[in-house]
């Protein structure tokens, strides 16, 4: 498998996990590293460190049910083992209230950012994701 093939993997499973539900991969992809940074496109919107980014990814796919994801138009850009990744998003699902027992339909149109390093395997390093209006 090429780099460019493996780190599109390694962003599918980030939001593949919103599907599966299967929350362990999440930290097989991240960089566990005082280093690692994120920006959400869901408050809290301040710059978060590993495992607040896990909790809140574990959170948010959790809470949506019926998830659904569409990449867009990535651009790969790759610098000796650390390689730039900018897509545009598109993330819809059920935003489920389980103490009211309703939902509420969500379209998240976006924009991301990941940075990758390959440490042997390519790790998310950081995240920027964010919205558009409209």
């Amino acid at each position: 498998m090429s780099d460019n093939e493996e780190i599109i993997n390694v962003i599918e499973t980030l939001f593949q996990a919103g599907i599966t539900k299967n929350l362990e991969s999440l930290k097989d992809i991240h960089l566990n590293d005082p280093k690692f940074s994120s920006f959400s496109d869901l408050p809290p919107y301040d710059l978060k460190d590993y495992q607040t980014t896990i909790e809140l990814e574990e959170l948010r796919f959790v809470s949506i049910s019926d998830y659904t994801y569409e990449i867009k138009n990535p651009k790969i850009s790759l610098f000796g083992d650390t390689a730039v990744v900018a897509l545009e998003l598109i993330q819809k699902g059920m935003l489920v209230d389980n103490k009211a027992f309703t939902g509420e339909h969500m379209v998240i149109t976006g924009r991301a950012t990941f940075v990758l390093v390959k440490q042997p395997t390519w790790k998310i390093a950081h995240i920027h994701l964010s919205k558009i209006d409209g």
